[in-house]
């Protein structure tokens, strides 16, 4: 199964958003052996930094330095996949400003990330890799159960909760990508213990 043939936006409401980076994973998948999904925030200006580009994509780099210091020794898209890691983003085209609009990110979950994630029935965790993801599954559980999962609130302080959706659980924590992950040591060190976590849960 390759998920751009499964799900995708037809109609391209969203003004904030740069339509030339829209991409979904097109990685043939495997849907019953993922366990887990972590889900970013936005593609890339260039795609040729997107998660399953060829070669060695920046934002593939900065996903496989998370998984090495959770302890799990990956080198490439395939070892992650191996884990039972899919890995994507709560929006499919990229970012014109450093914020995105809450109604942008609820026209994607609507459009898009909600089927997505309805491609993987074994999942056990979910991880939201920063606050556009923990938003984007927000209104995704407020359309079905009519409120939040994931509290408001600062994500070191939120992240050690447990939380529940349908069959799986949700991990808040901090976006994996982007040059700010290489510096900010305490936040990759809540990343490695949060995907340690969700994958020991599976």
């Amino acid at each position: 199964m390759r998920p751009n043939e499964s799900v995708e936006c037809t109609d391209f409401p969203c003004q904030d958003v740069d339509k030339k980076c829209y991409i979904i994973p097109s990685a043939e998948i495997e849907p019953s052996k993922i366990r887990t999904l972590m889900i970013s925030e936005a593609p890339p200006g260039n795609l040729g930094d997107y998660f399953y580009a060829a070669k060695h994509p920046f934002y593939l780099e900065t996903t496989v330095q998370a998984f090495n210091d959770a302890g799990f020794k990956v080198a490439c898209m395939k070892d992650i996949l191996n884990l039972g890691v899919y890995v994507t983003t709560a929006i499919k085209c990229g970012k014109t400003a450093y914020s995105i609009a809450p109604k942008t990110i609820d026209n994607c979950s609507i459009r898009i990330l909600e089927n997505e994630i309805n491609l993987f029935p074994k999942i056990k965790t979910v991880l939201l890799m920063g606050d556009t993801a923990i938003r984007a599954m927000n209104y995704i559980a407020k359309r079905s159960t009519g409120k939040a999962i994931v509290p408001s609130g600062s994500t070191y302080k939120i992240r050690k909760d447990q939380y529940f959706y349908k069959q799986f659980r949700v991990f808040p924590s901090y976006l994996q990508t982007g040059k700010s992950y290489l510096i900010e040591k305490s936040k990759r060190k809540m990343i490695a213990e949060d995907i340690k976590t969700a994958l020991e849960c599976c």
